[in-house]
């Protein structure tokens, strides 16, 4: 409630400022008017219009035809000294604003725009005007004009009318606030210059006073001011119904001074050029004594910029050497070692990778070309070399930089592609592997037979008995399938993993029942250790020790006290050679190999 009702205020404050001047009569006219006086307001609505499109089509280059608000009349006609006898009968006064290159042009366009006008009632008013001198009015501090212009209704408006009039309802909004501290406020930037459009960004600058402040620190004062000026920026934009954002820079007044001290490039630009929509004799006389050549920088500021500009070129050679050694350095090598670990290496050392990488990819598996290798070491020599002080900020120029990041760009384009290959041959491994290592148990089981006689049988003797459920069916069809898929290159990534996955669950499935099957006679040779969280079977052969987790064989070597996991084939021979009369005896070794393994564990039946 609080926050509509400082809205409210706000707007009300604005007082005539910010009326609409509508042309709409009907809309603002009392009730007792009579149906005679309305027609003749229509009659001057019509006229205006068709006076707006005369100027139009014979002075295209008008950038802004407007009518000056009733409550400035008399500051408009004092200004431009209407006579007495025109302003009894209450002319209605139209702007024009044209380009300061048609400035000569002023005197003729006047006289045949009166000719043009010589009839209409109301009596009708021509001021014709061009940018410079509508900021002329704010040089001579004839701010009050300059707000009425800002507060005329645009009949035509290139964006000249719509910017002056958000900047002065943004400047009534902050003065309204901060009027006892606002020591100037200030337009410039495109808008000045003449080049601004309709959606132009106006660049205004607020200084602040800040001498009498005490118990507020200055940063903390610039940055609370700076927020609530900022606020009224979008109210501005409101309620003058235009597009234009407010670019608002605020500065407080000792801050501002010690930049014009310091002779600040920015600060002497904004008071060169800048226009001051509001001033209490501060801006206008830095303007002045600068076009006078008596604002000059004082000689600590001269060797401050002079040592910016010594500094530029060792800060370019810093950022060119920056450039090469650490972003394309890095950029090239990280994307190499992660292809080499995709390719099954462990992640090699930065000196290391080109090495590996010709080895590999250039050498073995002749799949990257030779100038690839060379773009590698090229670039990491050159990090070493400047790692090991041979290359210093400034040996590397701009052409350097334009090669290497040309050849890093080839580079990393086929890495893709490389990617790619490594993948494709990765994944039919995989494939492969699967293949392979189901039809192997398969064999195991069903003795030697052709692939379409081992589906045959695993139909009937694990399906149709009902040893295995169907779905296992399904998961060897789609081995088979993924595999014929993948030749025609038709398998992609998503569909190789799923296959990986439900072939697990077939492997295991089948090892188990290998097992089962060739253990029948070895039960002597078969123990069960449980651990506090699993279960796993020990296999003992007349030389061998094989420990089974969850489908996986390890095989037990007594000597080098490893455990090395094994294939289908091998544990299967191994299980075959075993001679099913003999004792089995578990030493004393393999128990604390186990214990080492396992942890703790107890054997059970």
């Amino acid at each position: 409630m609080a926050e509509e009702e400082n809205s409210k205020e706000k707007k009300e404050t604005l007082g005539d400022e910010v009326k609409d001047i509508s042309l709409d009569y009907s809309k603002r006219i009392p009730d007792e008017i009579t149906e005679e006086q309305k027609k003749e307001m229509e009659k001057t609505k019509n006229e205006l219009e068709d006076l707006k499109n005369k100027i139009l089509n014979k002075y295209k280059f008008t950038i802004a035809i407007g009518i000056l608000p009733p409550q400035a009349s008399e500051k408009i006609e004092e200004e431009e000294q209407v006579p007495l006898e025109e302003s009894k009968k209450k002319p209605i006064h139209i702007l024009v604003i044209i380009p300061e290159d048609n400035f000569k042009d002023i005197p003729k366009i006047k006289t045949e725009l009166v000719k043009e006008m010589k009839d209409m009632k109301p009596k009708v008013w021509i001021h014709i005007k061009t940018p410079v001198d509508i900021w002329n009015y704010c040089l001579d501090s004839k701010f009050d004009i300059v707000s009425a212009i800002g507060m005329s209704f645009p009949l035509f408006d290139k964006g000249f009318l719509g910017a002056l009039r958000v900047s002065e309802i943004h400047k009534s909004l902050v003065l309204r606030k901060f009027e006892k501290y606002v020591t100037s406020y200030v337009i410039a930037g495109s808008f000045i210059r003449g080049t601004a459009t309709k959606t132009s960004d106006i660049d205004i600058y607020c200084i602040i006073d800040d001498t009498d402040v005490k118990r507020m620190p200055r940063l903390e004062l610039k940055e609370k001011l700076r927020s609530i000026i900022y606020q009224y920026e979008a109210e501005a934009r409101e309620l003058a119904g235009v597009k234009n954002h407010l670019h608002i820079q605020t500065y407080i007044l000792t801050e501002f001074w010690e930049s014009v001290k310091d002779a600040s490039p920015v600060i002497f630009t904004f008071i060169r050029d800048g226009i001051p929509l509001y001033d209490r004799g501060t801006f206008m006389p830095w303007k002045l004594l600068l076009k006078m050549g008596k604002l000059k920088p004082s000689p600590e500021a001269i060797d401050m910029f002079m040592s910016m500009g010594e500094k530029t070129s060792k800060t370019v050679k810093r950022v060119l050497t920056d450039l090469v050694i650490g972003d394309i350095y890095y950029g090239i090598l990280t994307p190499t070692q992660a292809l080499l670990m995709l390719y099954g290496l462990p992640p090699p050392t930065h000196k290391e990778t080109p090495r590996i990488f010709r080895e590999i990819f250039v050498e073995k598996e002749k799949i990257v070309e030779k100038k690839y290798a060379d773009i590698l070491e090229k670039i990491v020599k050159t990090f070493k070399d400047f790692e090991h002080e041979k290359i210093k900020d400034g040996d590397i120029k701009g052409e350097d930089v334009d090669k290497f990041l040309k050849d890093a760009e080839d580079f990393l384009n086929r890495l893709k592609g490389l990617r790619g290959q490594i993948e494709k041959r990765t994944n039919e491994n995989t494939i492969e592997e699967i293949y392979k290592n189901v039809f192997d148990l398969l064999k195991a089981i069903f003795g030697k037979k052709k692939d379409s006689e081992l589906i045959r049988d695993f139909e009937y003797s694990f399906i149709g008995k009902g040893i295995l459920s169907e779905n296992f069916m399904k998961i060897l069809k789609d081995i088979i399938s993924a595999k014929e898929k993948f030749k025609k290159g038709k398998l992609d990534r998503e569909s190789i993993e799923n296959t990986r996955k439900n072939a697990f669950q077939l492997i295991s499935a089948l090892i188990e029942y290998n097992q089962r099957k060739e253990l029948v006679g070895l039960e002597k040779g078969k123990l069960r250790l449980k651990t506090k969280d699993k279960i796993y079977e020990l296999i003992l052969t007349d030389s061998q020790a094989f420990l089974i987790d969850s489908g996986k064989v390890n095989r037990i070597d007594l000597k080098t006290e490893k455990f090395t996991e094994i294939g289908v084939e091998e544990f299967t021979k191994a299980l075959n050679e075993q001679k099913k009369e003999k004792e089995f005896v578990i030493n004393e070794k393999l128990l604390d190999l186990l214990r080492k393994k396992l942890g703790k564990f107890e054997i059970v039946l």
